[in-house]
């Protein structure tokens, strides 16, 4: 099974009041058949089910993304990418199949043309030394709106990632 690529890192838990606030990700992974894994992101725990699957818990707040992927004896027939917030106490959330509690889903694509856009878009936060997971949720719904509609989308700057930070360090 194909490791995540994102190291777990501590969270604080003032923020987690019980097991119910998390958001729990399960993913499967059977090779050249059913591969999910998560792109980038913070699981606070991370659980190996059984030989394929695997479970990954975040708390609520965190922003993560799932590649899915799938193929049978002639080629793919399955290409998807998702870009989630976890759930935070109260609020509305939306559900997915691999989701347990549910999360906000700030971009959902699918084929191979736009999945590949979004892999770029995501190097590109990383060439510019920003972890993915920290980059402005409105970042993440602009490029979902862009691939909707066929449109180029804006890069993410690191002046726009400042603002960002100062908007979220203010609780806006």
């Amino acid at each position: 099974m194909s490791p995540i690529r994102s190291e777990p890192r501590q969270v604080g838990t003032q923020n987690i009041r019980s097991e119910g606030d998390l958001t729990f990700v399960e993913l499967t992974w059977k090779e050249r058949q059913i591969e999910q894994w998560v792109r980038f992101g913070h699981p606070i725990s991370e659980e190996r089910i059984d030989l394929h699957r695997r479970r990954f818990c975040f708390a609520p707040g965190a922003v993560f993304g799932v590649n899915r992927w799938a193929a049978n004896a002639y080629g793919t027939v399955l290409s998807r990418f998702d870009i989630l917030q976890a759930a935070k106490p109260g609020t509305p959330l939306q559900t997915l199949p691999y989701l347990r509690r549910g999360g906000t889903l700030l971009l959902s694509t699918h084929g191979w043309p736009k999945v590949e856009r979004v892999l770029q878009a995501i190097d590109a936060i990383e060439a510019l030394g920003i972890d993915p997971a920290d980059a402005s949720p409105d970042h993440w719904r602009h490029l979902h709106n862009r691939l909707t509609t066929a449109q180029p989308a804006h890069s993410y700057t690191r002046l726009q990632h400042g603002a960002w930070l100062k908007r979220r360090s203010l609780g806006l």
